[in-house]
């Protein structure tokens, strides 16, 4: 298969890859690389084992870190683990960590790695769609605190990313369709066609499409961490839904895949921007009939209760007395619009309890 290489511009700037069985094209990305340290959940043990094996035939000294699956890996217990290892292994400002798993496991990866020395090389290869489309590219990192979702980390772009489409094959399905959430979003803000890709497959995306949705999605993030790597304009067009998305996930107690909040939030971005006067209702029924077309959850109203509300309030994205919303006034346009509780209030009330 023919691997799809896509550029990702920058004062750092990274290839990611797309394609199946890319592991020969790890190695190239650790050149001067002594130690590395493969951080990995459990269910990615036996993969862990592969790489490891592979890379000590090239001459690496590898380490395995194995941490928690999903959200649970995002805690400062856990990066203290990982660090804990690399302090054991000797390990240099020359060596490198390798992100092995879903978004998750990818923004741990990239924490440990910004953090550790002060900065060492990082090589992402996420295993789920969401992490190859989102979270393993732009060199957002990040962990968790009981307040919120991604509150504490560091920009640090990776050396690579390999997205490699053969571990899809085992992703179960409802990941897939989580995943695909964040392929959705992608066309909201910039990428109409994905949007009517989607609406014209007359099933679940075929291998073909998915390649084709990967690529356009990437395309789009590659562009938009380009023109703005540290989140200082216009990168913020990739949090829409995330605003909403990220509180009703942490509310949840991550009980709620990442895809499925951002789901949520998307179609309350669409809401919000639709009553102050930004968007259509045909954009909003456009968004829930999709969404739920793929299988995701809609319905955000009955979850915006107190805690989702109290949530929106420590947002990274909150100035002062504001909430910087992304929203979309047409399919593949933003604006970003300051928004005050007493609007989030008004308009996205939902539950009382």
């Amino acid at each position: 298969m023919t691997v799809t290489r896509i550029p990702v511009a920058g004062p750092a700037p990274y290839d990611v890859l797309i394609g199946r069985g890319l592991l020969g094209e790890l190695a190239p990305l650790l050149a001067g690389v002594t130690r590395v340290g493969i951080v990995h959940p459990a269910a990615l043990r036996t993969t862990a084992a592969i790489v490891r094996a592979d890379l000590g035939r090239g001459g690496f000294e590898v380490h395995t870190v194995e941490v928690p699956d999903g959200e649970d890996a995002k805690r400062l217990t856990v990066a203290g683990f990982c660090w804990d290892v690399l302090g054991q292994a000797g390990f240099t400002r020359s060596d490198a960590i390798i992100g092995l798993g879903g978004g998750a496991t990818t923004d741990l990866a990239g924490w440990v790695a910004a953090a550790w020395l002060r900065g060492v090389g990082v090589v992402h290869i996420p295993t789920t769609l969401a992490g190859m489309v989102d979270a393993a590219i732009g060199g957002k990192t990040g962990i968790n605190t009981d307040r919120g979702k991604n509150l504490v980390g560091a920009f640090h772009p990776p050396t690579g990313v390999l997205c490699d489409l053969d571990a899809l094959a085992t992703l179960p399905h409802v990941d897939y369709v989580a995943g695909l959430a964040e392929v959705v979003k992608c066309g909201f803000i910039a990428d109409p066609e994905i949007l009517a890709l989607l609406e014209r497959a007359p099933g679940a995306p075929s291998p073909e499409l998915t390649l084709e949705l990967i690529a356009r999605a990437v395309r789009v993030k590659a562009e938009v961490v380009a023109s703005d790597e540290t989140e200082g304009g216009r990168r913020a067009i990739l949090n829409f839904g995330h605003t909403v998305g990220h509180a009703i996930e942490a509310a949840s107690g991550y009980g709620l895949l990442h895809g499925e909040a951002v789901a949520l939030g998307m179609v309350a971005a669409l809401e919000l921007g639709a009553k102050l006067g930004v968007g259509s209702r045909a954009l909003v029924d456009r968004g829930r009939a999709l969404l739920a077309r793929l299988g995701l959850p809609v319905d955000f109203e009955p979850r915006m209760n107190a805690e989702v509300r109290g949530r929106l309030l420590v947002d990274k994205k909150r100035r002062g007395g504001v909430i910087r919303f992304v929203l979309c006034p047409a399919a593949g346009e933003t604006r970003l619009q300051d928004v005050t509780p007493a609007d989030i209030a008004t308009h996205l009330g939902g539950a009382k309890a």
